[in-house]
This record gives C-alpha cells, structure tokens and sequence, in this order.
C-alpha cells in the first residue's frame, strides 16, 4: 500500500508498506498520478536505507520541473532489521544442531565405552570317563522257513481219499491223497505175466545152448527181452506209488487243493507244505557294516509275537542288491515245538566287538553349523565341539565314541556357547541337579 502526504513545507511524504514493512520517502512537489512503478526504481540497498531513482520523464509535469532523476531515499522500519538479524540467528542454531551429530558421541557409544569388559559365559560340566561297551549291529527282518515246498501229483486220475486237511503236520512219507489206481494195476499185471514169459523164454535158451542145439544169438536175444520185461514192471509199480500223494517231509501242512471225486493231472500242483522248524531269520546289511558280520556269530531275536530266541549267523551274502546296496543275511533260529510262525517281523541284535564309549543324555546332544550331530567339551577353557556315533542306545541316554578318553562335557548351558569361545565352567557331580550361575553373580 502506497500513501502520499503533503507536508507543511511542500514536500510529498510517500509511505510504502510492503510485507509488513514501512518505508517512507520525501519529495518535493510531485504528483502521484502514475503508479510509481512507473518512475519510481530501485536504486541501491543497505541494512537500514533502499534508496530508489524517481524517472521525472515518467511523472506528470509539475509546476517545478526537472530533466534530472530525483533520487529518493527510504527509511526502512527498524523491526525489520531487528527481524532480519533474528532470523539469521535461528538458521546459525539450527545448523550448529545438526553437526552436533557428527562431532559428539552418541549416548550408546559413551554408555559402551564406560561399560566394563563383560564376563565369559558360564557354563556347568561334568567328567566323563569312556568305558568298554558291547558293540551292537541291529537291524530288522522277517522270520521265513526254513523249508517251503509245493505238492504236486505225479500220476493222473481220480481222487478217491483224503488223508489230511489243510493245517495239520505231517511227518516225511505220510500219505496225504490217493489217487484211482485200476488202470496203474491192470499195467502192472501185463507186465509182470511179460515178465514171467521173458524168464520162460530165456531159460528155454540157455537149456538148448547147453544141449548143443541152440545158439549163442538165441541167449542173448531172450536176456535182453528179459531186461525189459523187468523194466516194465518196475515202471508199472512206480506208477501205482504215484497215485499216493505224500509228504516230502516233516511239516505243516499249508494249502490243499484236492477234493474227493475231483480229477487231477500228473504234475498237477495240490498243495503246499511248510517246515518252519527251525525258523530262517533274513535281514539285509548297509554294506559299511559288512566286514563286521560273520558264520558263527550268535544273534539275539526278538519276534513281535513277544518271543526271544538266540539265533545263528549261517549265511552272509556276497553280492550286494543292485536296488538297495545291501548285503542278505540269514540266521537260523530254533522253533521246535512251532510256536513262532513263519513270516513275522523280528529285530535283530548281533554283538559285533567292545569299544571305549561315553554314556551322552539326549539332551546335552547338540549340532554344529554342519549339521553334524555332536557334544560340546571344554578343554582349557575354551568350548570344542566333538562329533560322535551312537552305538548303543539305552532308555536313559546314548553310548557314543569320537570323544577323547576322558572329557568335560558341558551339561548346562551348551545351547548359548559356540566352539572356540572362552566360558567360566563349574564342575559338577550331578548334572541332573546342577543350575546355572549368572556371570554377574560369579563375579562378586
């Protein structure tokens, strides 16, 4: 806003506000008809004056006129400077603030610094002395018999009896079917009437050759008709044992098939017969573990009926399955009164030698970043890591090798150490009552 004011002398007074800032000039005998952008510019600027150079070509004319521009002066308000010096002291504030930061520590970096050296970890251990241990090969297999055998008819005919049914034991040679036998024994007797012919006739031979009046051809021809004869018979009597049915050997018997009246061809199968006395116990062995197996070895079994019976290594296999990589072992197993029946599952436990191991719990076992499982020690101070191998398992821990002879395990707090680190360790006897002690309280 701009306002014009006569003074008594005849001076214009201009006052200018602008942004809340007053300024104000003299001039002498003008008039303001123009807007003063017009003819009024600035000329020069310092902290307390802005002086402006008035165009009298652009101003109307006036009774006192000039060719020359009229400088003008104007008198800034004093709260402006006073602003002005205000503001600059904020913005120095503000920047000394913001490079406090690079130059001053920060609060945690004092806190750290002033903070003493912290206490190792403190840890509970016990001592652990290896001992002779059993090594056992376990594994699981599946009781087979030791004798399977299919039946089979080995003449033709009829079935005219039945001597046993599908279940019951047999003893070797018990008959178990009989076929019709007519045809066999009509056989028979033709051959045995040519078998007494064929004795006649070379009698009747050898009594002419002695006499004089046969010939040596005669004999020979009727000795050879006897052999045959004899043949025939024997055939023929072959055929009549045939047509009973009977068992190979002693067992149980499986599947039966027959049914009187019903016709059965020669090599017709009929049935099956089982010898499960003694049992044959199969399991298949990692080929690492081979060498550790051997004829002879005795072999704990445990059936899942609940029977346990000591068994026999008598077969370990020399070529391996092309589908696992495992070699087949047999173990033959004592069952004579038949109580354990073929095809169950059954574990297997095989003393393999003695070794010197630690007893571990479960829950002092650990893994490193390997995924290796292992137990944590400490050897002068500092934490080790020692991987291990189960070899007997037990309700109430683990007997592993791959630990020194004698070790300080760590049985408390083995969870917040790594290996290489130094820890503070307590001895302890009990690690099943031991607590963990806080650094801090160690310290005082």
């Amino acid at each position: 806003m701009i306002e014009a004011k006569r003074e008594s002398h005849g001076a214009v007074r201009l006052e200018i506000e602008c942004n809340n800032l007053l300024a104000s000039c003299r001039c002498d005998s003008v008039l303001l008809d123009l807007p003063f952008d017009e003819w009024l510019r600035p000329h020069s600027r310092s902290a307390s004056t802005v002086a402006y150079t008035m165009d009298m070509k652009q101003m109307p004319e006036t009774t006192e006129t000039t060719d020359h521009a009229t400088r003008l002066e104007f008198e800034t308000d004093k709260g402006a400077s006073r602003s002005i010096w205000i503001a600059a002291a904020i913005l120095v504030a503000l920047l000394l603030w913001m490079g406090s930061g690079f130059i001053l520590p920060s609060a945690p970096e004092i806190a750290q610094q002033d903070t003493p050296d912290a206490q190792p970890p403190f840890v509970m251990v016990r001592e652990s002395t290896a001992e002779p241990v059993v090594l056992i090969f376990g594994a699981e297999g599946q009781a087979q018999p030791d004798r399977d055998t299919s039946l089979r008819a080995e003449a033709s005919g009829n079935v005219v009896e039945l001597f046993v049914r599908k279940g019951e034991m047999v003893a070797a040679g018990d008959p178990i079917a009989r076929l019709s036998s007519a045809r066999v024994e009509a056989d028979l007797a033709r051959a045995e009437e040519e078998l007494a012919r064929a004795r006649r006739e070379f009698s009747n031979a050898q009594e002419l050759l002695e006499r004089g009046v046969g010939t040596a051809d005669r004999v020979s021809e009727a000795r050879a008709d006897l052999a045959a004869a004899q043949s025939q018979v024997a055939s023929a009597e072959q055929a009549l044992e045939d047509v009973s049915i009977v068992a190979p050997f002693d067992g149980r018997l499986e599947t039966l098939t027959l049914d009187e009246g019903e016709f059965v061809a020669a090599g017709e199968q009929i049935g099956r017969i089982v010898d499960n006395r003694p049992l044959t116990v199969t399991i298949q062995v990692p080929q690492q573990a081979l060498s550790r197996i051997e004829d002879g070895q005795t072999a704990t079994v445990r059936f899942i009926t609940g029977e346990t019976r000591e068994g026999i290594v008598t077969f370990v296999g020399t070529s391996a399955s092309a589908a696992t990589r495992t070699f087949l072992v047999e173990i033959e197993v004592p069952n004579e009164d038949g109580a354990i029946p073929a095809g169950v599952s059954a574990e297997i436990e095989i003393p393999t030698g003695e070794a010197l191991a630690h007893f571990i719990e479960p829950s002092i076992v650990s893994l490193n970043p390997e995924g290796d499982l292992g137990v944590k020690t400490i050897e002068d101070g500092v934490v080790q890591f020692h991987p291990i191998q189960i070899v007997k398992a037990e309700l109430q821990g683990v007997w592993a090798v791959g630990l020194p002879e004698t070790a300080q395990i760590i049985t408390i707090g083995q969870g917040f150490v790594r290996e290489g680190e130094e820890v503070n360790a307590q001895l302890t006897e009990n690690a099943d009552v031991a607590v963990v002690v806080p650094a801090a309280e160690q310290a005082e």
